[in-house]
């Protein structure tokens, strides 16, 4: 009688799994007809080591920021607990250095730690920055080359500073502008007034910025990305340790390394309000780390090689931020990812690090709940947008889910509220 029931009552349990994967299968379905897109998902539970839902999870998407997942998993396995900030070698009265594309240095927006900024400000010998490792393109390959004007598309480079763009600012009722680094004030240009549109216009391969007046009313603040070139690094140098700096393209033998700033510190800010700035860095940064140049293919060249061989698909991975549109993942392998990244790091570290329903970054006004019950990843272009990671179930299940759609013509806030349906249908029954 007891074998009786307890069968019954697996198949009753079966049978419930059964209804509940087919009724998140159709609004999946009604999603897609809804979008007018494609749609890609896949649920895994990781302590029972079984695939609850999948659906075109082996298709390929467009998987715009989701991409700084990888770059997160590959900075994990290979840049240790502090990221390298200076390469450099003494020479009798001189001090020779290479940038190891550490994005922390004099960043407003992570955590300062001052010991690269101290270490050549207090040096007594002649400072040479030698870009001689730095053997990429400032932009990265399928890159919108029209949003070289935005602080999202910020360039690389071998040593950054200031996150690689400068303000310019102007309060109501003045008409001066307020530059915040006096080193791009030479290259401002005063132009006619302009009706609508951005009022500060950098022109394309130079540092020469126009400005177009507006009425008195009008205030703002715009961060202005700037042209990378040796010469203005050691500008921007000298005029912040206040000191000569000289350029030299000189390779350094047996150099050492100075340690900066803890990775954890980098890694939040990229995963939760996702900067591309600092993703782009980091995978120059682990390729300084694996050899002695800095290209981000020998960074994706060896996760795939070591870290990533036994995805279930080959990634097609081309930047550390998403911006570039070659870049093709399918929902099946980020979830194979998460699953990976939480083995590794686990839950208690790994949550702060990621954007969090309802709470700031970029699902804050989304999936709110108490408590939250999404932690991970979103990813959004023109016409993509995805969301992945963790998923805490009212059953205290947490879930690991990759939720993609690619290829439609509306607004992304449209996907956004179907995609909230079903995580929460998915938070309430599994």
């Amino acid at each position: 009688m007891k074998n009786t029931v307890c069968i019954f009552l697996l198949l009753l349990i079966s049978f419930g799994g059964a209804a509940q994967k087919k009724k998140v299968i159709k609004s999946l379905q009604k999603m897609e007809e809804n979008i007018q897109g494609h749609t890609g998902f896949s649920l895994y539970n990781p302590v029972t080591n079984q695939t609850l839902i999948e659906y075109q999870a082996n298709r390929y998407f467009t998987p715009a920021s989701n991409t700084k997942i990888f770059t997160l998993y590959t900075s994990l396995n290979v840049l240790g607990d502090s990221i390298p900030g200076l390469y450099y070698r003494i020479a009798q009265d001189s001090l020779i250095f290479w940038g190891t594309g550490d994005p922390s240095f004099l960043y407003e927006n992570v955590y300062q730690n001052p010991v690269v900024f101290e270490f050549l400000a207090s040096s007594k010998r002649q400072l040479y920055y030698s870009p001689s490792n730095f053997h990429e393109d400032h932009f990265g390959p399928g890159w919108s080359w029209g949003d070289y004007l935005y602080s999202y598309q910020v360039e690389r480079s071998p040593m950054p500073i200031y996150g690689n763009y400068f303000h310019v600012s102007k309060e109501k009722g003045k008409r001066t502008l307020e530059i915040n680094n006096p080193v791009f004030k030479k290259y401002f240009w005063l132009q006619d007034s302009l009706k609508g549109g951005s009022p500060i216009i950098r022109e394309y391969g130079s540092n020469y910025t126009d400005y177009f007046p507006k009425d008195l009313s009008s205030e703002f603040d715009e961060p202005i990305p700037f042209r990378q070139s040796s010469f203005l690094m050691a500008e921007l140098l000298m005029d912040t340790l206040k000191k000569s700096v000289k350029v030299v393209n000189v390779p350094l033998k047996n150099y050492q390394t100075i340690k900066s700033t803890p990775v954890d510190s980098l890694y939040k800010v990229m995963m939760k309000v996702s900067d591309n700035y600092i993703a782009e860095q980091l995978m120059l940064t682990c390729a300084g780390t694996l050899s002695d140049t800095l290209n981000t293919r020998i960074a994706i060249d060896y996760a795939e090689r070591e870290l990533m061989a036994d995805f279930p698909d080959k990634p097609l991975w081309y930047d550390g931020s998403g911006l570039s549109r070659y870049n093709q993942f399918t929902p099946r392998t980020i979830v194979y990812l998460w699953k990976k990244i939480l083995e590794q790091t686990g839950q208690e570290r790994l949550f702060p690090l990621l954007a969090t329903g309802g709470a700031p970054g970029t699902i804050k006004n989304w999936y709110a709940s108490d408590p939250p019950f999404v932690y991970g990843k979103t990813g959004t272009l023109m016409n993509v947008h995805a969301l992945s990671g963790y998923l805490v179930t009212d059953k205290g299940n947490v879930l690991i889910f990759s939720f993609m759609s690619n290829n439609y013509p509306g607004s992304s806030n449209d996907v956004k509220k179907e995609m909230e349906q079903i995580l929460f249908m998915i938070k309430d029954k599994y």
